[in-house]
Formats: C-alpha cells, structure tokens, sequence
C-alpha cells in the first residue's frame, strides 16, 4: 500500500465535478471561519483495489478545511471527499493510510479529521436494509457501522460522527438525454406543473447581485416557514463574488421564476465542469398556486444542459419516501424530476487526540438532540 499527498495553492486544484471540492467552495468558507488547504494525493491502486496485481498509481486533488474550536485545538474537515473512492472492504485502510500521511501537514493540535464521504453508502447495496416497498431504511447502528470500516485497519480510528453536514442522500438526473426523454422520465404531476406555470404565464430568468436582495427575502420567508436556521445577506453576496470567471471555473446563476414581474421562487444553480447543483431555493408561499419552482428546476436543468453538463445534482433529499421525514416534502418534490437517488456515507471521523475528540462528541451530540 502507499499513499502520499504534497500541498498545493487551492487555486490550483483541477476543475471538478465535485462542488465542495472546488477552490471556490474553499473561498466561500474561508470567508466562514475555516482555513482552505489544497494537496494533491497519489494514491496506489493495490490501497483502492486489493486484487489490483500490477501496482500503478492513480492521483487526484484534495480540498481540506481547518476549522478552530478554541485556541488550542482544531479539526480538518474535508467536504466530499476524497473523491478517489477505493472499494467497500478498502474504506477503512484507505482512510487510515490517508489520514496518518496527511497528519504531518495539519496544524500540530487537529484533535481528528473529519471526511464528509460521497462515496456510495455500502449499506444501500444490500437488500437487507430495504422495506417490501423498497425504500432504504438507512445503515446500520453507529456500533455496526464502525466495525466494519475498522476492519484489517492497525488504529481502529474510525468512528461514525454525530451528525452529517453536506447531504447524504440527492437525486442525479443524467443531463445526456435530450429535454423529450428528460420530459418522459418525470412524474406525470411534474410534467404537468411544468407546463401548467408556462400556461400561467411564470417566466424564469437569469439575473445578477442586484436582486440579492430579492433573494434573501424569498430565503428569510421559506426559512422561517420551514424553521431552518439561516444565513445572513453577506453570505449569499460571498457565493456570488466567489465564482470563477475563467473557462473552468466554477459559475454560479441566480434564477428567479415571475409572475406579473412578482418574485415566486428563486435559486442559486452551480456549474462546475460536467455537473450542475442545485445549491440554495427558496420561494413564497403563493407560489403553491403559481407552480413556480416547477419552472425554475426546469429552466436550470436546460441551463446546465447548454452550459455542457453531463448530470445534475438536486443537491438533498430524504432517504426514502416516509412522510415523518422532515425532508419528505423535498424528497416527493425532487423525486418527480426523473432522477436516481444515491445514498452517501456521510461524514466520518478519523480520531489523533481520543481525549479532547470525546470532549467535541459530546458537545456535538448534545446539540444534535
């Protein structure tokens, strides 16, 4: 086995797929309190495939975030990723090998790494976790989950974190179809809508900062109606100003869906390499009789489309369709798009200081309940 990394400047990580894992995302929260580091990591194929016989290497770019918890001690947190994805008996060697290699290059008093996993939840490829119905129950106890990453690791580090931060479970609608077989591939309700808020005379369009403002109103009304916790105005101004203007940089589009030039919904689609995200939406609650966010999901699909986009990442959804979910209503709506849903393995600990790393647990799942 064999994995090494060497730092680079984060504006030179490769354009990627991978929203999080851009030098953009590492921009946007640097202006949050974190500080981006950018490493490109090599890795053998015999640490992704243990039956690879012919040892070649394979290398991708890794975005790390350092985040402070107090003077004295912090953590690294690598949002979607890495994306080199080895197999499922490979999870836990890799991230052990990795994380040991990578030690040397954090600050002396990081407490544990924290990886925010896209890789494909291993337990959503077994038929044991689905309901007649076939809805994913979700992984395993937290105790399960961890036996197996750990296991053929040397530490046993590895530990299941209290809580996930980027979604763990989206919709991806492969954007290689042409708008007909798009059109096909969605519930009959959701094709409707579509048509219905063209019908009603809904327009989508495509704006700059100067109706941020507009934004954040439609944000704080969806917000407060859902009871999220919220961003100030000065974060969406950030995301905004952080987009890349080069050829591959990342692009960031402000959408907003009218009626009679009124405000109904509104939201912010990334574009980075072959992949659009569905990032933030927000809309009134008139808009439950102007079917407006059927339009603008629709509108920023076929902008991804022209922009070269292979796939489209709806970017969150409940794991399944039960309806106790707070997510359900977002799962039923992302879900009549056509989409696959994946599952991810969310985010996981790779502990270097157990003492203060139990401190942090608790803290963190006392805010959880």
């Amino acid at each position: 086995m064999n994995c090494r990394v060497v730092k680079k400047d984060i504006n030179d990580l490769k354009p990627t797929n991978v929203l999080p894992q851009t030098s953009f995302w590492g921009k946007v929260k640097n202006d949050q309190g974190f500080l981006p580091a950018g490493f490109e990591l090599t890795v053998s194929k015999d640490l992704i495939n243990s039956l690879e016989e012919n040892i070649t290497y394979t290398n991708d770019d890794l975005l790390i975030l350092i985040k402070y918890l107090d003077a004295d001690h912090c953590f690294a947190y690598v949002p979607y990723g890495p994306k080199i994805e080895p197999e499922f008996e490979n999870h836990g060697t890799f991230l052990e090998e990795l994380s040991e290699i990578i030690k040397d290059h954090l600050p002396s008093n990081c407490v544990f790494i924290r990886y925010d996993l896209l890789w494909q939840n291993q337990w959503s490829q077994e038929e044991d976790y689905y309901d007649e119905n076939g809805n994913w129950t979700g992984p395993p106890s937290e105790y399960i989950q961890e036996m197996r990453l750990n296991y053929n690791t040397q530490n046993w580090n590895l530990r299941k974190s209290p809580g996930d931060i980027l979604p763990m479970n989206t919709f991806f609608l492969d954007l290689k179809k042409d708008n007909d077989e798009l059109l096909r591939g969605m519930r009959y309700h959701t094709r409707n809508r579509i048509k219905k808020a063209g019908k009603k005379g809904i327009e989508v369009r495509e704006y700059g900062s100067e109706r941020i403002d507009d934004w954040f109103k439609l944000y704080t009304e969806t917000a407060i109606r859902s009871n999220l916790p919220q961003q100030n105005p000065a974060y969406f101004e950030q995301i905004w100003k952080k987009q890349d203007e080069s050829q591959q940089g990342v692009k960031v589009k402000l959408l907003m869906a009218e009626h009679e030039g009124n405000p109904l919904s509104s939201m912010f689609l990334a574009l980075s390499k072959k992949r659009g995200t569905y990032l933030f939406g927000a809309s009134t609650a008139m808009q439950n009789q102007m079917p407006a966010s059927y339009a603008l999901q629709w509108k920023a699909i076929q902008i991804a489309k022209e922009h070269g986009c292979s796939e489209y990442d709806m970017f969150g959804s409940a794991p399944n369709l039960d309806q106790s979910h707070p997510l359900s209503g977002v799962h039923r709506f992302k879900k009549g798009f056509g989409g696959e849903l994946y599952h991810r393995m969310g985010c996981w600990d790779y502990v270097f200081d157990q003492s203060s790393y139990q401190s942090v647990r608790i803290v963190e799942s006392s805010q959880k309940n």
